[in-house]
């Protein structure tokens, strides 16, 4: 009985934290500036865990200190997960759009204008190169100098992990429709698909 009812007190310090987390996380993007949607909501789900900490203060004679730690944590791992699960995946997601899109056309289009729907509709629509440019400068990973983006150096030790981690962590047997490839992780080399296009700023 003793043990149910701190079950039942940590679910409802669960819901509790829930509440709190989604009631800032409301606050926050119709009142503030969000520059990054991931971080504003893990900044969003550690101040609900911060608050929880008050909760938790009244409720210290229900637990022990390694209970009341371990609650913490836990909820906290909640709020992280939810921040990058919801917002930020149905706001950076491609997938979603795509599905978007379907409905948005009666809930059918042509696969063969699945590009031209990249290229005309959504990068404009999402206002893809302003978002994720904004999001890389505030993660100190690019600065934007005039017309030139340049990597920092923070930007090329994530660039050596992700081509490392592409190259050798991806599938290299990934099925695309109705063929098999590893066009995903040799792209970049890919001599057929460099472009004649100036990409540089010198």
């Amino acid at each position: 009985m003793f043990l149910n009812s701190k079950l039942f007190l940590a679910a409802i310090l669960c819901i509790s934290y829930l509440f709190i987390f989604f009631s800032i996380y409301i606050i926050h993007i119709n009142f503030f500036d969000i520059a990054v949607l991931l971080y504003a909501s893990l900044i969003d789900s550690f101040l609900a865990a911060i608050l929880l900490v008050i909760i938790l203060f009244f409720l210290r004679k229900n637990f022990n200190y390694f209970e009341i730690l371990l609650i913490w944590i836990i909820n906290l791992l909640i709020g992280y997960c939810l921040s990058i699960s919801i917002p930020t995946v149905i706001d950076r997601s491609l997938s979603f759009y795509i599905l978007e899109k379907i409905n948005h056309y009666g809930n059918s289009i042509k696969f063969s204008s699945m590009e031209h729907l990249f290229i005309n509709e959504y990068l404009p629509e999402h206002k893809l190169a302003d978002v994720r440019v904004t999001e890389q400068i505030n993660s100190g990973t690019i600065v934007l100098s005039d017309d030139c983006v340049i990597l920092t150096e923070k930007g090329k030790r994530i660039v050596k992990f992700s081509l490392f981690f592409r190259k050798n962590l991806l599938p290299k047997k990934r099925v695309l429709i109705d063929r098999v490839t590893d066009d995903l992780i040799t792209f970049i080399d890919n001599k057929e698909n460099k472009s004649s296009y100036n990409y540089n700023c010198k």
